[in-house]
């Protein structure tokens, strides 16, 4: 900025010299050419003249060549100065231009924060009009920001760089988001410093991050679950086979329904432990005709300490099911209701109800139908609920990906996945799957 700044009053010094040295040699030729004339005119009409006729001839020469050169002079300094504000013009809407298209919101105010310049860009990032900004002090920065932003200011002055700083800004209705922020002097007279701010929006950017972080520590805990479950596994066998064998020295006595509950406890554990080693495995898909209603109470199952922690209530009707089989991977399957059942226990209060129906959408198609009476979905966010790493969750309790992974699984399965808000309150997540049908003899089996 140093360099163009010299540049410019270099090209400014070497006009006003053009300048002066134009019009001064104008003025003597313009003097020359009129005394000239004048001389001409004399000796040839006024060779006989007397002194006082003399006398009014170069009065009047001297008058004529005065309005002659200031006509003339007046002339040329308005011509340059109206080609003077033309391009002044001309490179005032260029450079408006550029500022307007910057796709950085740009903005320039003075070392006390008193705006002077905004553009468009600005305008739609904060929401501030040009209007309700200059002359006034930088509305943008949230008050726990202000120190940051004078050493900003004091560090660009002192020549350090500030350049892609991530910072904070709000915009018009209090909302504060995370923006990237470079700061540059601008010293457009001596002694007098502007600084020029130009801020880009990172919010998805700082979101990625922050799901990229989530999922690093989500497979970290992952991890350590499938190591734990599996160290566990052999100590609840042992004391499940002793609970066993108590059961049977006892018989009927008086501890034997003690020993029965103390059994089943151990079973359930067992069998949770065996469904997190399973689930925590990655195997190759392999499609085989699954039963649905089956795999739903396999998962609600695997949820059910979650659901008693919130005292969830989950009414399974899955008469409509029929003992419908569809050709899935277990896997993929159980991942797939695992994911619904988990946003719809994330989405209710405490003693919220979950239900989950089976029908028939059609005689080769089953619909599966969770609803809950959760806090539902925005409709803004409706369209974009699929959409890898969307999220409607807090910082920390959602990755986004849930359902853009059970989209995946449905569409794998030659199946349709649908999310609407309830008609009162809640979501209504409906998924139809084709329905297996054994292959008559001599034939592969088929969907």
């Amino acid at each position: 900025m140093a360099y163009s700044r010299a540049g410019k009053m270099d090209r400014q010094a070497e006009e006003s010299r053009w300048f002066w040295a134009t019009l001064i040699l104008s003025s003597v030729s313009i003097v020359a050419v009129v005394f000239a004339a004048w001389e001409l005119g004399e000796n040839r009409f006024f060779r006989e003249a007397d002194y006082v006729t003399l006398h009014y001839l170069y009065i009047s020469r001297g008058v004529a060549s005065s309005f002659i050169l200031a006509t003339w002079a007046a002339w040329y300094v308005l011509r340059e100065r109206r080609r003077s504000e033309e391009e002044l013009r001309r490179s005032r809407e260029y450079y408006r231009h550029l500022l307007e298209a910057s796709p950085g919101a740009v903005a320039l105010y003075d070392a006390s924060l008193r705006v002077t310049e905004w553009n468009a860009t600005a305008e739609r990032l904060y929401g501030f009009t040009k209007a309700q900004v200059l002359g006034q002090p930088i509305p943008i920065v949230p008050p726990e920001r202000d120190d940051e932003l004078r050493q900003l200011l004091r560090n660009a002055e002192a020549g350090e760089p500030v350049l892609d700083f991530e910072t904070l800004r709000r915009d018009n209705k209090g909302v504060t988001f995370e923006v990237q922020l470079s700061l540059i002097p601008f010293r457009e007279a001596p002694g007098k410093t502007d600084f020029l701010e130009v801020t880009t929006d990172i919010r998805e950017r700082v979101r990625l991050r922050q799901t990229l972080l989530e999922i690093e520590k989500l497979t970290s805990m992952g991890k350590m679950a499938a190591g734990t479950a599996h160290h566990l596994n052999t100590p609840l066998a042992a004391m499940l086979l002793r609970v066993q064998m108590m059961r049977e020295r006892s018989g009927q006595g008086p501890g034997s329904p003690d020993l029965e509950k103390l059994e089943n406890a151990l079973l359930f554990c067992q069998q949770f432990v065996r469904r997190l080693l399973e689930f925590s495995r990655n195997p190759v898909a392999q499609k085989q005709p699954e039963e649905i209603a089956h795999t739903i109470e396999s998962v609600v199952s695997f949820l059910a300490p979650a659901l008693q922690t919130k005292r969830a209530r989950v009414p399974l009707d899955l008469s409509g099911a029929d003992g419908a089989q569809v050709l899935a991977d277990r896997n993929l399957l159980e991942a797939l209701f695992l994911i619904l059942l988990s946003n719809s226990l994330d989405a209710i209060s405490n003693d919220g109800t979950i239900a989950v129906r089976c029908r028939r959408a059609s005689p080769d198609r089953i619909e599966i139908e969770i609803a809950d009476d959760g806090c539902g979905i925005a409709p803004a966010d409706l369209a974009h609920i699929f959409e890898p790493f969307f999220t409607t969750k807090g910082p920390g309790r959602g990755t986004g990906l849930g359902l853009a992974i059970a989209r995946n699984i449905v569409l794998e399965h030659r199946g349709s996945i649908r999310l609407e808000n309830a008609p009162v309150h809640g979501t209504v997540a409906l998924v139809e799957l084709p329905v297996w049908r054994p292959a008559p003899v001599g034939e592969g089996t088929r969907p």
